[in-house]
């Protein structure tokens, strides 16, 4: 893993050039309330495979993703990694019950991220019932996807968990505004993998297979879906 060497912007005057604000956490804001909560951010990038934040670490700051992908995972006791999910712009990161990250996030590519400090973030929302309405939307979304993967990892086939992650992060991508029949994949095959809970040569041989029934087609930094029905035939089983 890189250690962490980010190149940071100034503060404030961001807001009026987001490219995710209608999904991120401040979409509740009016004009006014976006003018003050523009100060209390930065922009913060990262290069690939830099870590945006350790699992265990004390939580000082969230972070909302504006440009790219990261990957969020907890190492297990024998030293095997777990991914627990892949963070899309938009998405909302470091809010916990315990003080400490739960899980450990590095870019998958370059990474663009908001960073507010925690204390005057938590002082920002506490008389804006709006914004911390907008954060429990957020949890519940996040909470839902965690319930998804748990189905994921649980008793289904490797073709059915390749097939039901390709739909899954086209859903994801289509909410972007990206609609397409090409699916693209930043991540790594053992990304896939150790995210299904499958080894690499499984996921390897699993596309093979899909594009062999001309289910997909394997592409440059993706797939293409060939037959949706029989991907999504293949996820429902």
């Amino acid at each position: 893993m890189k250690p962490s060497v980010v190149t940071i912007e100034s503060t404030g005057h961001f807001c009026s050039d987001c490219a995710v604000r209608g999904s991120a956490v401040c979409a509740s804001l009016d004009a006014a309330e976006l003018r003050q909560f523009e100060h209390l951010g930065r922009r913060v990038h990262f290069a690939s495979g830099e870590t945006v934040f350790s699992e265990e670490d004390i939580t000082t700051s969230f972070y909302n993703v504006l440009e790219g992908v990261m990957r969020l995972y907890k190492l297990l006791p024998d030293g095997r990694r777990q991914i627990v999910g892949f963070a899309l712009p938009g998405d909302f990161l470091g809010m916990n019950l315990s003080g400490r990250h739960n899980f450990s996030a590095d870019a998958i590519g370059a990474v663009t991220v908001c960073q507010f400090a925690k204390g005057p973030f938590g002082r920002f929302i506490e008389d804006r019932p709006q914004l911390l309405r907008r954060i429990n939307e957020l949890a519940i979304r996040e909470l839902s996807q965690a319930r998804d993967h748990m189905v994921l990892l649980g008793r289904r086939s490797a073709d059915e968990k390749v097939a039901s992650f390709l739909l899954g992060w086209r859903e994801r991508l289509f909410m972007l505004n990206a609609p397409s029949d090409t699916v693209s994949l930043p991540m790594s095959r053992q990304d896939i993998a150790d995210y299904l809970g499958l080894t690499i040569e499984t996921v390897s041989r699993t596309f093979t297979k899909l594009e062999r029934h001309g289910a997909i087609e394997i592409i440059q930094g993706g797939v293409s879906l060939l037959d949706q029905a029989r991907v999504e035939a293949l996820a429902a089983a």
